[in-house]
């Protein structure tokens, strides 16, 4: 019997290492059925779609490779010729990806971002409150330009630093968290011998006392105090004991013993239990702050890249998302966001007491806010002065952003208007064409005797003059060609659904909904988005959903862009769990965070993004994007697609 059970789990456990592969064989054999009994172009396309969205959801495969089935399944179906298939894996985005790297590239190389992230910082303040705001800040800004994983390894590092320094002063230290500084550190070791003393007199009067047999309060505590329960109370939870002389030798004063702070068990890293709630709120601030920065720009992470590009091909005329447009109506949420969040993780890990917490005044700092400010400013001297190369990363980083502001703002012409011929000039011409330039601008100075190296580069110097200020090494390590295939797999997917005639056929399914409100039809897309996306990546989860509800908005008359823009800013919601996003999974790595932690406060900062999206897209995004009316290029793809 024993032989028997130990090789069942013997092969239990080696189907169990190879579920993977047989998830990958058994779900296109098991899905056979749909186009061999049906062999339509509808059946063939929705086969492919669900064998696609399977490996994506289960990840059996990299995501990736799984965006690659539909290159060879469409073909062998019928479905879409295989030149046809290929042209959508490199679409218009893909160019201004690259772009975007090019400059994300020099940003990292000469540590523009590190200097960015500690002056912000230094801005702000070691107050917790404040350092959790100053990080959540740059965290932002950065995460507009630069991808939401990037920007959290980037800025994880600089918060590790000051939260060592919080807790290696706390450890030497840890009854000066709630004192005030308000003279030299002299004054701090002054008071703290007046302590030592004030408790030296309490134990010899409390021996001398105890001797004579004279009235001793402390021994009588056990059966005369009570805790106004009917229940005696023990020596923990009184805060103040007061002890009188009246033996005729001492004059009459009272002694407090004020109560020790709360600790950590012996073998936590923490010195305190406040120390780890620091820990736990400025991690998480972190994460949640990627994702908020990313919402703001059409690049700020691939969920957007996917909508833009997918909205593009299927409403060719609608020329109505751009990258201002989507920052106008973005920017006010990322706000609201940012702040809501940041009170909600306050409240949550640090308590209710915002002006304890939040005070600029230098009279209420503590020794360790006041070394952890130190600790802030020495890496920032450690960056020296700014550098030629950050000049000039600084100043295409400002150039790429007006270019695509003032390229078509809609309220003025733009300057797509000087050239003759119209709709050839994109955002991905602005970002190709300066991060192009990256490659032939000289990182050094004109006229300079030595380049100056990025701090913390151990590599030597490069010797020739003329080295540029970003190199193909550089752009490759950060290029996610990984994102770029599984965009163009989204593109092929909705190309298919298109020709095939299968978003028409999923619209008609969906007409019983037509009696609920476009606000319903808002509200449950989000929140089904939402929840699909904590366990699935954010852009698979996307490119599933936006053939759906776009099919939907036609079927129910609503402005496709009622239901997708918040979808899409939904599905970058996925902050509950360590598998919802890189950076969640970057933060957790640094173990100041449990699973427990996350779900809690992830499940607030996923109800606020849902609220403050729903608000925006009731309020100021009806006269942005005319959501009231049906629009006529929504009609025009419509009648089309039902032909």
């Amino acid at each position: 019997m024993r032989l028997e059970a130990a090789a069942r789990m013997d092969l239990i456990k080696k189907l169990w290492r190879a579920r993977k592969l047989i998830l990958v064989v058994l779900i296109p054999l098991s899905l056979l059925p749909l186009p061999l009994i049906h062999p339509t172009s509808e059946a063939c396309c929705a086969y492919v779609l669900i064998v696609t969205a399977v490996y994506w959801v289960s990840e059996a495969v990299p995501l990736g490779a799984a965006a690659l089935v539909p290159a060879f399944l469409y073909p062998l179906f019928g479905v879409l010729k295989s030149s046809e298939v290929a042209a959508e894996y490199c679409k218009d985005t893909t160019l201004l990806l690259m772009g975007v790297i090019c400059l994300a590239a020099s940003i990292e190389k000469w540590n523009l971002h590190k200097r960015i992230a500690l002056r912000m910082v230094m801005i702000a303040g070691a107050k917790p409150g404040m350092l959790v705001l100053g990080f959540m800040c740059c965290t932002v800004f950065l995460s507009m330009w630069l991808s939401n994983t990037s920007t959290t390894a980037m800025v994880m590092p600089i918060a590790e630093a000051v939260l060592q320094q919080l807790i290696s002063t706390g450890v030497a230290d840890t009854q000066e968290d709630s004192e005030t500084v308000e003279a030299t550190e002299d004054d701090c070791l002054s008071d703290r011998e007046e302590n030592l003393e004030q408790n030296q007199l309490e134990r010899l009067y409390r021996r001398d006392s105890c001797m004579k047999q004279e009235l001793c309060t402390l021994t009588e505590l056990p059966t005369v105090e009570t805790n106004g329960t009917g229940r005696k109370a023990s020596k923990a939870s009184l805060g103040q004991l007061s002890l009188k002389q009246t033996n005729g030798h001492l004059p009459s004063t009272a002694i407090s013993i004020t109560e020790p702070k709360e600790k950590e068990s012996k073998d936590s890293r923490y010195p305190t239990k406040r120390d780890h709630m620091i820990c736990k709120c400025l991690s998480l601030s972190i994460t949640y702050a990627a994702t908020i920065g990313g919402l703001i720009t059409i690049t700020g992470t691939s969920t957007n890249l996917i909508f833009a590009e997918q909205f593009n091909n299927r409403y060719p005329d609608a020329k109505v998302i751009n990258f201002g447009t989507w920052f106008i109506f973005s920017f006010p949420i990322a706000i609201i966001m940012l702040l809501l969040t940041w009170v909600w993780l306050h409240f949550l890990f640090l308590g209710c007491n915002f002006r304890e917490t939040c005070s600029l005044s230098k009279k209420r700092k503590t020794r360790r806010e006041m070394l952890s400010e130190r600790k802030i400013h020495d890496e920032y001297i450690k960056l020296g002065p700014i550098s030629y190369p950050e000049v000039v990363t600084g100043v295409f980083f400002i150039l790429m952003t007006l270019l695509w502001f003032t390229r078509e703002p809609g309220f003025v012409p733009g300057w797509t208007s000087l050239f003759e011929k119209k709709g050839y000039r994109t955002d991905a011409t602005v970002s190709v064409l300066l991060g192009f330039l990256l490659f032939l601008i000289p990182a050094r100075r004109p006229f300079s005797r030595a380049p100056r190296t990025p701090a913390g580069d151990s590599a030597e110097r490069d010797p020739d003059p003329m080295a540029p200020m970003i190199t193909w090494k550089d752009f490759q390590n950060l290029m996610p060609w990984e994102i770029v295939i599984l965009v163009g797999g989204g593109y092929a997917l909705a190309a298919g659904c298109k020709v095939s005639g299968l978003s028409v056929w999923i619209g008609r399914q969906l007409e019983p909904m037509s009696g609920l409100p476009p606000w319903m039809v808002t509200l449950l897309a989000c929140l089904l988005v939402s929840a699909v996306t904590e366990f699935a990546s954010n852009p698979a989860t996307l490119t599933v959903f936006l053939p759906i509800l776009s099919a939907l908005s036609e079927t129910l008359q609503i402005n496709p862009l009622h239901t997708l823009i918040p979808a899409t800013m939904c599905v970058s919601f996925g902050v509950m769990l360590p598998v919802g996003n890189p950076p969640n999974a970057i933060v957790f790595s640094y173990g100041h965070v449990q699973i427990s932690d996350m779900v809690k406060a992830g499940f607030g900062v996923n109800l606020i993004g849902v609220l403050v999206v729903m608000l925006a897209i009731m309020t100021w995004g009806v006269p942005l994007f005319n959501l009231t009316e049906f629009p006529d290029w929504a009609i025009a793809r419509n009648v089309t697609g039902s032909l």
